[in-house]
């Protein structure tokens, strides 16, 4: 089976929040399982020199976008027995930062298109093309009305994966026209139209042979209004091909037995964690306390991740005598916000506004809580990390938090974390609390981390489902 997976970004070699996670090690999971599986994303200049180094330019060749002639060049990198494809267009994509221009319409346009063109160029006929958010949902649009007539494409299926139904690519309906060569049929409520505007990711889910999101619970969330962001009633029509398959972790990055970045331990060397917590707390300038409890925030800081739940009881978490470290970028009310924190709670909660993968390790690795109190959650991939990590998570029951933490229950010993229902400041301070007095007896909180630890959140079973859905297609 040949399996091309187009996104917009893949670790290591871009990355700005979990997609590029799961593009990296997903193709790693199938590879493993015998499939042909290449990956293609944009060539950005964000891209670390020891890799763009060592590409090999294959071919280059024009793109036709609207009365646009661009170049496009491809080159590839074998990374882990995975071949990854990148599109070159210094003009497009050789910038500070892989989003946020004013022209991502045009950016994304002529990289759906230099996707399907360059098929026949690498001598690469997929059985599935695998689309992934909404910088791919022009995709199978293109390859329905422009494509198929042609030998080559006429049996490629696709497959559209949402990892987050918040961000949908909409843009002003000149588009149509102006960047993907379709005329106005495709302009009403059966196809691209999103109100006065066209939509990439509405695209996606109308003219892919199959839709999936990243779990169960989201998939059934996103048909109601409250999640659907205006999508609900289309994702309802099409439930029948809308699946729901987790997000998988890479269990060799991390792993605590092999982590490079900390002092290694497993499920049955729990003491040894605590070293990893006492050096994290010189390094932070904390009280070096093993015995209080640690609560970690890796997170985008922004409304999505519940952080303004945790604005409004910072002060109450504190008072219960923990201590908590943040880590992350985003809205710069949040960040101003929790360096003012660290101001007050000085030697108890350091902020670090930025991002370290090394730094985030060692946080998995340190802390005992792990703070997740998000809005909505496609599928999370924090938790599962932390649960890895046993640092337990304290999530609120949303998409894929649902999904993988289950509340610890004190009569029958079951649970992997902390859990609650409601998105509400106070309900979730509870829930702290609950955790907190555990923490103080080591019978119970060794047995929960236990559970964590032994949590299953490895690619395995998920890249099964992800061949059964990909043969379904054929």
């Amino acid at each position: 089976m040949k399996i091309l997976l187009v996104a917009a970004e893949a670790y290591p070699f871009a990355k700005r929040g979990g997609l590029g996670d799961v593009i990296g090690s997903l193709p790693l999971a199938l590879k493993d399982k015998g499939i042909d599986v290449r990956v293609v994303i944009p060539k950005y200049s964000d891209i670390p020199s020891s890799y763009r180094s060592k590409m090999e330019k294959l071919r280059n060749f024009n793109v036709k976008i609207g009365w646009r002639n661009q170049y496009c060049g491809i080159e590839k990198l074998q990374h882990k027995k995975v071949d990854f494809y990148f599109i070159d267009n210094e003009y497009y994509f050789y910038r500070n930062n892989l989003y946020g221009y004013y022209d991502e319409a045009e950016r994304f346009a002529f990289f759906n298109r230099a996707v399907l063109d360059m098929l026949p160029i690498i001598d690469f006929k997929p059985d599935v093309i695998h689309c992934h958010d909404w910088h791919t949902g022009m995709i199978s649009v293109l390859l329905e009305s422009q494509y198929r007539e042609k030998e080559f494409y006429k049996n490629i299926k696709t497959l559209y994966t949402i990892h987050n139904l918040k961000y949908q690519g909409v843009f002003s309906r000149e588009i149509l026209g102006d960047l993907l060569g379709l005329d106005e049929s495709h302009f009403v409520e059966k196809k691209l139209k999103f109100y006065d505007a066209v939509s990439f990711m509405k695209g996606g889910i109308i003219y892919s042979d199959a839709i999936n999101t990243v779990s169960k619970t989201y998939a059934r969330e996103i048909q109601t209004q409250y999640f659907g962001e205006q999508l609900h009633g289309l994702l309802k029509e099409k439930r029948n091909d809308l699946h729901g398959i987790l997000n998988g972790i890479d269990g060799d990055e991390y792993n605590p037995r092999t982590d490079p970045y900390i002092i290694k331990y497993n499920a049955r060397m729990i003491k040894t964690k605590l070293i990893n917590k006492t050096k994290l707390q010189k390094k932070f300038a904390l009280e070096v306390n093993p015995s209080v409890p640690l609560i970690a925030l890796v997170s985008r800081l922004v409304p999505q991740k519940g952080i303004d739940l945790i604005m409004a009881v910072l002060d109450d978490i504190m008072n219960l005598g923990v201590q908590f470290i943040v880590l992350g970028t985003g809205e710069i009310k949040y960040e101003k916000f929790f360096r003012a924190a660290e101001l007050r709670h000085e030697g108890r909660l350091s902020s670090n506004i930025m991002f370290s993968d090394e730094l985030a390790h060692k946080i998995y690795a340190s802390s005992d809580l792990f703070l997740m109190p998000s809005l909505f959650e496609p599928c999370g991939l924090g938790q599962m990390i932390a649960l890895r990590y046993g640092s337990l998570p304290i999530v609120r029951e949303t998409g894929g938090l649902k999904d993988t933490v289950m509340s610890y229950n004190e009569y029958t010993g079951e649970g992997n974390g902390f859990t609650f229902t409601k998105y509400n400041a106070h309900d979730m301070l509870f829930t702290i609390r609950r955790a907190a007095r555990f923490y103080d007896n080591k019978k119970i909180w060794n047995r929960i981390v236990q559970n964590a630890m032994r949590s299953d959140n490895n690619w395995g079973i998920s890249a099964e489902k992800y061949i059964n859905l990909y043969n379904s297609l054929l």
